[in-house]
Parts: structure tokens; C-alpha cells; sequence
């Protein structure tokens, strides 16, 4: 229908459970260390427990909802941690009509961390110490980690892809799983924030691990169409099965 100008019926934006990832980062920063104890790529990395946990019961709170609003369409990172919390939606009956592949797309996935990956802010500022002095200077939403991006970075990859879901979902009920910096530069995108405002917003609260963001697209009094904010880092479907609560600081490194 053109009253939405292309735009979804709803937008769900989902952080994929914990990851294997956040634990060992936040062992590491515990014991003081440099380096993160974790040999994988950072696409490889997995889901803990407790986020399989996290993504089971994001799952059934999909699955509770009525068929006539539960998303038509998902995708996904193709980072593991991110496909398993959106295989656990589907496994779920979290999708209207039943399990539906999940849509892979590239530039969903995590920002890239470059020569920063796999450090803590200990590590970063004892090896690259001109460099972290740079960030701090530029602040993280334009500071580039040599080979890495910045949140500028990843918004012009991100405005690419919200235009391929106005093009082949317009009208559709969407859920994007993907990581904490993703569902940042969305709301950064729909809202039409400044630098500052979207920093102010990542300062109130860590995105919970599967915490739920939602976009509704209704026209407004001028017949336009305007993203509205419906959810916000909602963890009621973890506080329903008593599942426990993570959020990760989207520290150097990122927020895995």
C-alpha cells in the first residue's frame, strides 16, 4: 500500500544472545588482561549457554504473539552467535506461517574492530597507544581502527540495507537479528538522530543480550509516514522464563 511509502508494517530489532565472546572479554577485563582468551574469528563466535538460553525464550515470546502480528520475514548477521539466536526465533514458531529460512545479509554483521580485535581497552592503549589517543579524541562514532569501522562506517552500510527492506518488504512485519552497535545505528537512522543524541542513548543502558526493539510505520497527520518508536531494549520475554539478564558495554573492542 503506498500510505507506508515503502516502509515495513513493523521493524523488530533483536541483539543476538550472549555470546561466548562477551564472557571471555569479560573475564579478561576482570583479571587485568591485554588480550581476550578466545581463538576464534569474531564471525565464529558462538552463543553461551545462558544465550541459548536468551534466544530460546525470545523465541517463545515471538511465538506467543498472535499470528497476525508475528514477523513475515527475518534476518539475520551471518555472524554464529547472531544465526543461532535467529534459528532458535524460528525452532520456536516465532515467525507467522511457521519456520521460514532466516535471510542472511552481510552488512547486518558486527562492526569491524581492524588491529583492535580481540584486545580489551588495557590492550589497545599499552599496544596502540597513538591510536587510542586519536579515538578518544575523535570519539567512537567516527574514530576508524586501522582496518576496522567506525559507527559512521557502519550506518552508511546499514542506510544501504534498510533500502533493500523498503524495496523487497514494504508492508511486510520484518525481524532483524543482529549485535548491540546494529540496533544503535537503526534507531540513529529512523529517528534521524544527531551524533550526540544516539551517544546519549548508548550512555543511559547497555542493549540487553535479545533485549527487543520495535518500529511501528503509520502515516501522521500530514498523510507522511514516520517511524515510531514502539519498544525499547525490552527484556519482558527473559523476565518470563526467568532467564537471566546480560548487557555488554560497547567498549574498544565492541560489543561482540
Amino acid at each position: 500500500m503506498a500510505v507506508r511509502q515503502h516502509w515495513p508494517e513493523r521493524l523488530w530489532l533483536v541483539r543476538h544472545g550472549q555470546s561466548q565472546g562477551n564472557v571471555a572479554r569479560d573475564a579478561a577485563h576482570e583479571a587485568g588482561l591485554s588480550v581476550i582468551d578466545l581463538d576464534l574469528r569474531d564471525v565464529d563466535v558462538p552463543l553461551s549457554e545462558l544465550g541459548h538460553r536468551q534466544a530460546e525464550a525470545t523465541g517463545h515470546w515471538f511465538a506467543g504473539l498472535p499470528e497476525a502480528e508475528k514477523p513475515e520475514v527475518l534476518l539475520s548477521s551471518p555472524y554464529v552467535r547472531s544465526r543461532q539466536t535467529a534459528e532458535a526465533i524460528c525452532a520456536a514458531g516465532g515467525l507467522c506461517g511457521g519456520a521460514k529460512p532466516t535471510i542472511l545479509d552481510e552488512r547486518l554483521r558486527e562492526r569491524e574492530f581492524g588491529v583492535f580485535d580481540g584486545l580489551t581497552t588495557l590492550g589497545i592503549r599499552e599496544k596502540y597507544p597513538e591510536e587510542a589517543s586519536h579515538r578518544s579524541k575523535m570519539g567512537k562514532f567516527y574514530h576508524r581502527p586501522p582496518g576496522g569501522e567506525s559507527w559512521a562506517d557502519v550506518i552508511l552500510r546499514l542506510r544501504s540495507m534498510l533500502n533493500t527492506i523498503n524495496l523487497h518488504y514494504a508492508d511486510k512485519r520484518v525481524l532483524v537479528v543482529a549485535h548491540q552497535v546494529v540496533v544503535l545505528c537503526m534507531r540513529y537512522i529512523l529517528e534521524e538522530l544527531t551524533e550526540g543524541q544516539i551517544l546519549a542513548i548508548d550512555r543511559q543502558a547497555e542493549i540487553l543480550n535479545c533485549g527487543i526493539c520495535a518500529y511501528d510505520f503509520e502515516p501522521n497527520e500530514q498523510s507522511l509516514c514516520v517511524p515510531t518508536l514502539a519498544l525499547w531494549n525490552h527484556g519482558a520475554p527473559l523476565d518470563a522464563e526467568g532467564t537471566l539478564k546480560t548487557a555488554e558495554p560497547d567498549m574498544m573492542t565492541g560489543s561482540r
